[in-house]
């Protein structure tokens, strides 16, 4: 484990002593990519960096996951966790700009891990937030055309749930059922179709 370097711990402390929270405890790695990763544990009081050779992208996911620290505990959602939320990007933008990430390097990180990002700084009117939307919007439809269409597999067929150890599998074609489209199909049955790429 690498040591955390000095430019890492100022925006810590500086965010910490600005929001009256207590500072989490860093711990440092370095990897042979351009990109870093983070993770932010409450229940440890830490966060933890994977720092990529890109010091532009090592500030934003450090900040990133200071947002994380900052913001208000993640609330479940159909039992999801929603912690990349409007909220969540109110705080996280704001600390960009506050410790001098540009606005399009933001949009870029931010919306290469997470594309809901684009969403959220549109509804925050960050710069440029529109027209990264729209580009990201008419990338998918050309990846979306030139896909072949999709070929059915598995004709439509009536489910038949079988055991397979710990999970319900459909009997005819093999696919695992699981959650609320297995408790539908125990209630009233059910048909599907296995399509493929």
């Amino acid at each position: 484990m690498a040591e955390t370097p000095e430019w890492a711990r100022a925006p810590v402390e500086t965010v910490c002593a600005g929001a009256s929270r207590s500072e989490p405890q860093l711990s440092w790695r370095r990897r042979q990519r351009p990109t870093s990763s983070g993770v932010t544990r409450r229940s440890d009081e830490s966060i933890s960096l994977v720092a990529g050779s890109d010091p532009l992208d090592q500030r934003l996911t450090l900040l990133h996951e200071l947002a994380h620290w900052l913001g208000p505990l993640p609330r479940r959602r159909r039992r999801r966790v929603a912690h990349h939320d409007a909220a969540f990007y109110a705080l996280a933008f704001d600390l960009y700009r506050r410790h001098g990430i540009p606005d399009p390097a933001a949009l870029a990180g931010e919306s290469a891990r997470y594309p809901s990002a684009l969403c959220h700084a549109r509804a925050l009117g960050v710069p440029g937030a529109e027209a990264a939307l729209r580009e990201r919007r008419a990338q998918l439809r050309i990846r979306r055309r030139a896909m072949p269409p999709p070929r059915v597999v598995v004709p439509e067929h009536r489910v038949r749930l079988e055991r397979d150890g710990r999970w319900s599998r459909c009997a005819v074609c093999g696919v695992r059922i699981v959650g609320p489209v297995l408790a539908r199909i125990r209630r009233r049955g059910g048909r599907h179709v296995v399509f493929s790429r």
